[in-house]
Formats: structure tokens, C-alpha cells, sequence
């Protein structure tokens, strides 16, 4: 794992761009991967205005997005079969698994997936 890398989970992005401070000091000095899953999620709400697309757009420009890959793929499944987990979910951790890098979630549903480095914010 690098350590100065780390997964954001959507409800993570969401909290950032709702002006959640407390998030700073953890992604300071922190290169910002987010799954192509949270990007579909925090951009494809129905009730977004053109002011929040463009500002969310503006955030995620900040980070990475990694798309789906075999490797992701074969984590992914590999997640499902082992934790019955919802498949965005599932896609979003096995990014992080393929990353090697922590991911950041107020999800409590991903505790229970022991091979994530994960930092639950509560």
C-alpha cells in the first residue's frame, strides 16, 4: 500500500462536497482515486442542478477515476460470492483491493470485508 494514496467511498465525496472539514487533515497530501462507480453514483442523482454537475465535475477532476478492469473483475466476484454484498459496493472495494490502497466509507457494511485497509468515518 502507498501511503499517500486512498479510495473514496461516494458517500465520502458527497460529505467533501457538502463541506464535511473534519475529512481534510485524513486526504491532505493525498493523491484521490475514486471508483468509476462513485462517479456514475454522485453524478447520476435525478435531482441534480446544472451549478451541482459542474461542481462535482470540477471535484473529481481532482482525482483519479479508475475503471473497471479484469482485475477488478475477478475481486469483484470473488467479493459477492464470499459477502453477499450489493454490486456497486462490491466494484467500489475491489478497487481498492486492486489499488493496494486504503478506502475511506461511512459505509459500516464494509466493515466485514476483512481484506480492505479501511478507515470508517463515523
Amino acid at each position: 500500500m502507498s501511503g499517500n494514496n486512498i479510495l473514496l467511498d461516494s458517500n465520502i465525496v458527497l460529505y467533501l462536497l457538502n463541506g464535511e472539514q473534519t475529512l481534510l487533515p485524513l486526504l491532505t497530501d493525498k493523491q484521490l482515486y475514486v471508483s468509476f462507480i462513485t462517479q456514475l453514483e454522485v453524478l447520476g442523482y435525478k435531482g441534480i442542478s446544472k451549478d451541482e454537475a459542474i461542481h462535482i465535475k470540477s471535484f473529481l477532476k481532482e482525482c483519479v477515476i479508475v475503471d473497471v478492469n479484469a482485475v477488478i473483475k475477478d475481486f469483484t466476484i470473488n467479493l459477492r460470492r464470499k459477502y453477499s454484498l450489493k454490486l456497486p459496493d462490491s466494484i467500489i472495494m475491489a478497487t481498492s483491493l486492486y489499488l493496494n490502497s486504503p478506502i475511506i466509507t461511512a459505509d459500516t457494511d464494509f466493515k466485514k470485508v476483512k481484506e480492505l485497509d479501511l478507515l470508517l468515518f463515523e
